[in-house]
């Protein structure tokens, strides 16, 4: 196995998105596939990988529920977000024409992203569990020599990376309906608590913009949530998304989780989350990170 200084984990298998998003950030890096989230977070908590790239939202499909369950669990720290923008290509054996393409497999959410489209080539949609996987199934369907009309006839739609991994053409380039389709990742590491007790990610770099991540559950008296987050807008913090979810099985949504812009070392931030502690029942910082340069189209930062 490479260096797990420098290794880095992903859910999928090679060619997905998430790998292709590992390539982005970490160039120089060796990566490593893995079945799913919960064990790419486990190669970093057991020391056996650096970092974990992790999808956390979508432009189109919205968040990922289980990255929300998961992150209580573990104590990485976010260190870094990263926005990969979502090229759809549609792939085939080499030398099939798009013409040819009958059916093509995919991830359902690739697949409801290319709906038009397919439709409008009457190509039949089969869902399958991963967008590289069913590039890598279907190179693996050619034994050989030409493959036959039925395996001509069958099409992927994946990642200009799984192409390139798996030797398929690619017959239609920014296949999907709408352009402009991102996910977000986040990339957790381990790290060290910070002189007051919040873990947060070393560095602060005043003329950098930042994200702070922060988990929280509120107190069971009414207004709860409104005094929680009161403190941000009385310090001039922007705070630009929040999520809630359930806990344990219970059907109260108590937990949130919130990204805020700003770093804890700038006094509003600091000020904000210390009223954030006194009316909120737990806090957990899940980190502070630069921004991505994605967010530089927006007003968020």
């Amino acid at each position: 196995m490479a260096n797990a200084n420098n290794l880095v984990a992903y859910q999928g298998v090679e060619g997905a998105y998430s790998h292709l998003s590992c390539n982005t950030v970490f160039p120089n890096h060796p990566t490593i596939a893995c079945e799913d989230f919960q064990s790419a977070i486990l190669m970093v908590e057991e020391d056996k990988a650096a970092f974990a790239m992790i999808p956390l939202e979508n432009s189109t499909a919205g968040r990922v529920e289980e990255i929300y369950r998961l992150l209580p669990k573990t104590h990485l720290l976010i260190v870094a977000e990263h926005f990969e923008p979502v090229n759809h290509c549609l792939l085939a054996l080499p030398g099939v024409t798009l013409a040819e393409i009958k059916t093509v497999s995919s991830h359902p959410q690739a697949l409801a992203q290319c709906f038009h489209r397919l439709n409008d080539l009457n190509i039949k949609a089969v869902a399958a569990t991963d967008t590289a996987l069913s590039a890598k199934q279907l190179a693996a369907r050619k034994a050989g020599g030409v493959a036959d009309a039925s395996i001509r006839q069958h099409g992927a739609i994946a990642s200009t990376l799984a192409a390139d991994l798996y030797g398929l053409d690619i017959v239609a380039d920014n296949f999907q309906d709408v352009s402009g389709n991102t996910t977000r990742f986040i990339v957790l590491a381990k790290n060290t608590d910070d002189d007051n007790g919040l873990s947060v990610a070393a560095g602060f770099d005043p003329q950098k913009d930042y994200i702070t991540s922060v988990l929280f559950t509120v107190r069971h008296m009414p207004a709860a949530l409104y005094k929680a987050l009161g403190g941000f807008a009385t310090n001039g913090v922007n705070m630009i998304k929040l999520e809630s979810y359930m806990d344990g099985g219970t059907m109260e949504a108590s937990h949130f989780h919130i990204d805020l812009s700003g770093h804890p070392n700038q006094i509003g931030m600091k000020n904000a989350l210390a009223e954030l502690a006194y009316f909120a029942k737990s806090v957990r910082v899940l980190g502070s990170y630069p921004a991505h340069k994605y967010r530089r189209k927006s007003e968020f930062v």
